[in-house]
């Protein structure tokens, strides 16, 4: 069955912003072969077109291409993946940060316009889930199209640090974070298994303490941040599996940013992803506490989307 009719014979990838976080999506598509093509685009043509020449290096045996493009062709990719973004100025508040964020979010979007019917719309600048819902009315495409990175890394370093101490491989050991790509995500433990078997059951008690393990995956980016001055590679991968997903229209399971109607936000839960973007949520059978922590999270995001609603008469 076709789902989406293209006269191009190839799947095209546009990277809008060309910085350390676009630059890392960008590579890590090509290293795993995700898309036939990949775009990047960025106002600053000169460091655009230094970016490209680097990663044409690393696209040595061929496929993807890699080249400069305009905001026009980016919007008639099959994944357009919004990196651009403005970093924090001293004595700057976040809510003016946020105002800015989402000021350039409309530039770039009204400068893709028309957008492909059939395009997904991935957010990874920061706050993701704010400029997400903004995303889905600016662009005008089914909210389905319209997701953002979400929890996704977050739930990467979970398993990471939970393979660590209990000697399991991450890839057997299912464990999300949900919930606000920020200070009120929370780890959903009632729900994590390793090997299918419930972690209560599958690890002894004391082997590990959860509140350390859910406060170092909620702080890994500020301590990367501290150091280096941006988190890339982690976030470049996770692209890629997203795109790899939309693409070859996996039908993979993801906790990521996108409309959850009972809510009222965009916030991170587990779905469905495939070519159609989050094609269907997975119902979370989430404990009391956590229920609470949800809805905890998504009354946050309401709040901040008010906030600026209101500052900044959007």
């Amino acid at each position: 069955m076709v789902l989406f009719e293209t006269s191009r014979q190839t799947t095209r990838i546009a990277v809008v912003g060309a910085g350390d976080v676009g630059a890392a999506c960008a590579f890590a598509c090509i290293m795993n072969h995700v898309a036939g093509e990949i775009l990047l685009v960025d106002i600053k043509e000169t460091f655009r077109d230094a970016q490209v020449l680097d990663l044409g290096d690393a696209a040595y045996r061929g496929t993807p291409s890699v080249r400069a493009g305009t905001y026009q062709e980016a919007g008639q990719c099959d994944v357009i993946v919004v990196t651009a973004g403005a970093k924090q100025k001293p004595g700057e508040s976040r809510l003016q940060l946020i105002g800015r964020n989402i000021s350039i979010l409309r530039t770039v979007i009204e400068g893709m316009k028309p957008l492909s019917k059939d395009a997904i719309l991935l957010l990874v600048a920061n706050p993701v889930d704010v400029l997400t819902c903004f995303a889905q009315e600016i662009s005008g495409l089914p909210k389905q199209q319209v997701i953002g990175s979400g929890t996704f890394l977050d739930s990467i370093r979970l398993r990471g640090r939970l393979s660590q101490k209990i000697g399991i491989s991450a890839n057997s050991i299912d464990a999300y974070v949900l919930g606000e790509h920020g200070d009120s995500q929370f780890v959903a433990w009632s729900i994590a298994t390793v090997g299918g078997v419930p972690i209560d059951e599958a690890v002894p008690a004391g082997t590990f303490d959860r509140d350390l393990i859910a406060e170092k995956c909620r702080n890994s980016a500020a301590t990367i941040i501290e150091g280096k001055g941006a988190t890339s590679f982690g976030i470049g991968a996770v692209v890629s599996s997203i795109c790899s997903a939309i693409l070859f229209d996996k039908h993979l399971v993801r906790p990521i940013s996108h409309w959850v109607p009972d809510l009222g936000c965009c916030i991170s839960l587990p779905v469905v992803l495939g070519r159609r973007g989050a094609a269907r949520p997975l119902p979370m059978n989430l404990n009391e506490e956590e229920q609470k922590a949800l809805e905890g999270s998504a009354a946050t995001l309401r709040g901040v989307i008010a906030d600026v609603r209101r500052d900044f008469k959007l």
